[in-house]
């Protein structure tokens, strides 16, 4: 059959025409996608999470848990950091009293407040310790955070740092009722033998003034809050820590240095 016959021909003209009007009916009636609802969706996944906790409940709990360890941990790891990058300062400053033996193999450190209970009762533990060690090497950080009488009794402990009456000095500052007034502490420093006319002196250079806030940095840098707070090697302990924990850990120290 020629082209033009073909075209001539009205049923094969009408089934063209037919089929181009379905198809164009398909193109125009076909139902075009919702468009995505964000909100809706947002109200679906909340339904969802509620639904979920109040058949769980559990969940909080676990989560919070979770997430307490996680902070914890890198609590942990960013102290350990900053101990190893500030050991000169906690070790050797030149300005912090240094009991025990001083040419000891292991150094503890201990930041501590006169006024603080817990100081004073940890103070018991440190002395115990002290006397039990011949060989370990104790460095004192003077960290006045619980006001002014504190910090009275921290700068004539500073100013006290290179007398040999420094340790029966803190001892008696450890023990002593409040309130730690000037008066109170230049008496107790009168008590044990230091000249309190120098001593008054001493408290009140600039020289003071620096050290304790050099400590409050170094405390602020390596994560400590309160007291009391010891630090040895390159753990952090927060806390009154028993006389056991610090032997055993002062026993590793010196078992890693053997390797």
């Amino acid at each position: 059959m020629s082209i033009k016959a073909f075209l001539d021909s009205p049923r094969i003209v009408y089934t063209i025409l037919g089929v181009t009007i379905g198809l164009l009916l398909v193109v125009l009636l076909w139902p075009t996608p919702r468009p995505y609802d964000a909100l809706a969706d947002k109200a679906r996944v909340s339904a969802a999470v509620a639904d979920a906790l109040r058949s769980n409940p559990e969940i909080v709990v676990e989560a919070l848990q979770a997430m307490q360890a996680r902070q914890g941990q890198m609590e942990q790891i960013r102290a350990k950091q900053a101990v190893t990058a500030n050991r000169g300062a906690l070790e050797h400053d030149g300005n912090s009293h240094v009991g025990g033996n001083p040419r000891g193999d292991v150094t503890l450190v201990e930041f501590y407040d006169y006024r603080c209970p817990y100081c004073r009762e940890a103070q018991a533990v440190v002395n115990q310790l002290i006397k039990s060690d011949p060989n370990l090497r104790f460095v004192y950080k003077e960290f006045p955070i619980l006001g002014p009488e504190s910090m009275i009794a921290a700068r004539a402990a500073v100013a006290a740092r290179s007398s040999s009456y420094y340790s029966a000095f803190h001892d008696a500052l450890m023990t002593a009722p409040s309130p730690l007034t000037e008066e109170a502490v230049l008496k107790i420093a009168g008590s044990v033998g230091i000249n309190v006319s120098a001593l008054q002196i001493e408290m009140r250079s600039p020289d003071i003034d620096q050290i304790i806030a050099a400590n409050h940095a170094l405390a602020q840098e390596i994560g400590i809050n309160g007291t009391p707070a010891f630090v040895i090697g390159d753990t952090l302990l927060p806390g009154v820590v028993s006389l056991a924990e610090l032997q055993q850990l002062i026993a590793n120290q010196r078992a890693m240095r053997a390797r």
